[in-house]
């Protein structure tokens, strides 16, 4: 998607600070850090959001989610604990319409989030 900000960032054509990437996922520093360690996963493949994927698309889903697990243990929070987001939609405060998690951790997360 040509202006979509993480295929930019998938392309390089945004400077990112990227923590982890392998052929088909890219993850990233959050520009506005809500807590100590904030990474964005992103798939590689555009994807706007929860409601895009298809049957084909399983392994992928289940790839991002492994790559937030490797994120929370390079970033040390595996063993304190962290949490991964997901905002899908524009009620939910999904601000970028390219399917994304967060990796949230590094301090004691409030409950209930939202």
């Amino acid at each position: 998607m040509p202006d979509c900000l993480f295929c930019k960032i998938v392309e390089r054509k945004i400077p990112a600070r990227i923590v982890h990437e392998d052929e088909e996922i890219l993850a990233f520093e959050d520009i506005d850090p809500q807590a100590p360690v904030h990474v964005l996963v992103v798939p590689k493949t555009h994807l706007a959001s929860l409601d895009d994927p298809g049957e084909g698309d399983t392994a992928l889903l289940g790839k991002l989610l492994l790559a937030a697990g490797k994120v929370a243990r390079a970033r040390g929070i595996a063993d304190t604990g962290w949490r991964v987001v997901a905002n899908n939609g524009r009620d939910a405060h999904q601000l970028v319409l390219h399917l994304h998690v967060h990796v949230l951790g590094g301090r004691k997360l409030g409950w209930p989030p939202g």
